[in-house]
């Protein structure tokens, strides 16, 4: 049986709102491109709701679906089988539904750890700085740690900081006001926090004290090049965009839905990067 004579095959994204998600037009452009009968749905589900739209999904003729804020934490508690991946995060970012069970995921660290290498940077190159404290930083200090790296959170609320680093032994903690004079230290420097996104404040981060060879990497990718990337580059530093991670992060979801191992290219990139600032 080919591919596009399957039954149809149906995903989505799960979030509270959920209309700004890239997910639709990266797993469509898979979707052609494999030639799947498949489709790949925005799906609004306030938090109250995400109990009753998870048992009923399956019913429905859903494979999976990936989640989005604010239901990456809540969605834990829901899943019948979690990966160690989702137990490391304490957050869950990809569903499958299979003979009648929840399998909960973590895909962000794995994505993160993809678009290094993708970008020629080797994780366990030397000690990693990550800027904040949240699902985010925690997904992508596991990976880090997993892959080799020694790593140190920093976030402007210090004990979120501190609260996390005892989950990752024997991660260290620097104070935010060191963040830069302490670049000289460190092999690579990633961004978790939402500063420098659309709509946000900037982040305040000057790349003056930094080593010749440091990696710099923000997982905010609207705009596609922020102002941390704008300076790497003119310091002559490794720069590695987020919209990566994004499309990284969505190969394990798309292979145990649609049964097929996509790859993530220049011609994706482009798809997907089309209308960002």
């Amino acid at each position: 049986m080919r591919l596009h004579d399957s039954p149809t095959l149906l995903a989505g994204v799960i979030g509270w709102p959920v209309a700004h998600s890239r997910s639709p037009k990266l797993h469509g452009a898979w979707l052609a491109r494999y030639g799947i009968n498949g489709e790949y749905r925005l799906l609004p589900v306030a938090p109250a709701a995400l109990p009753a739209a998870l048992r009923t999904l399956p019913a429905q003729g859903f494979v999976g679906a990936n989640l989005t804020i604010p239901h990456k934490e809540a969605a834990l508690a829901l899943c019948d089988v979690l990966h160690p991946t989702a137990l490391r995060a304490k957050a869950v970012n990809t569903l499958e539904f299979a003979s009648g069970k929840i399998i909960g995921s973590n895909t962000d660290g794995i994505g993160f750890i993809a678009n290094l290498r993708a970008h020629g940077v080797d994780p366990a190159r030397g000690p990693a700085l990550i800027l904040g404290a949240g699902g985010a930083a925690r997904a992508i200090g596991a990976a880090l740690q997993d892959a080799g790296a020694a790593i140190t959170f920093c976030n402007r609320t210090p004990d979120r900081a501190i609260a996390l680093a005892k989950d990752f032994p024997p991660a260290n903690v620097l104070p935010w006001e060191q963040r830069e004079t302490a670049l000289k230290d460190f092999a690579l420097l990633v961004n978790t926090t939402s500063l420098g996104m659309a709509h946000q404040p900037p982040l305040t981060m000057s790349l003056e004290n930094a080593s010749p060879d440091l990696a710099v990497s923000d997982i905010v990718y609207v705009p596609l090049q922020t102002s941390l990337l704008v300076e790497a580059v003119a310091r002559g530093l490794k720069p590695v965009e987020g919209l990566g991670m994004l499309l990284h992060q969505a190969v394990p979801g798309f292979r145990a839905w649609f049964g097929v191992q996509p790859e993530v290219d220049a011609e994706l990139y482009r798809i997907v990067a089309a209308d960002l600032l």
